[in-house]
């Protein structure tokens, strides 16, 4: 089992740029392939950016590709989002997320652990 907490969201204006972080309890922190999703008032959370176990694949949702990038870190057990080149259509409650599958993948039921969610707000 893992626990996932989130932090650095916040407010920031629009062409600006945030990291978030998700740090995962456990040891088997490599056999998690791990996610970023993200929902805004009123919509269906989508995902955003998803990476593999091992850190060798990556796949980004078309709307942020080349502005978002998803990393981690085996060391800190902590899974991160660089988002730079911020829009208001990024505003939401961004969601870290663990699947017991070894790749990665953009379907959010294919995760069984969610973090709470920090919330990234980006005025114009």
């Amino acid at each position: 089992q893992v626990q996932l907490v989130e932090s650095g969201g916040g407010l920031v204006q629009a062409g600006g740029s945030l990291r978030l972080s998700c740090a995962a309890s456990g040891r088997t922190f490599r056999a998690y392939g791990m996610g970023w999703f993200r929902q805004a008032p009123g919509k269906e959370r989508e995902f955003v950016a998803a990476i593999s176990g091992s850190g060798a694949t990556k796949g980004y949702a078309a709307s942020v590709q080349g502005r978002f990038t998803i990393s981690r870190d085996y060391a800190q057990n902590t899974l991160y989002l660089q988002m730079n080149s911020l829009e208001t259509e990024d505003t939401a409650v961004y969601y870290c997320a663990a699947t017991t599958r070894r790749d990665y993948s953009s379907q959010s039921i294919q995760y069984g652990y969610w973090g709470q969610g920090t919330q990234v707000t980006v005025s114009s």
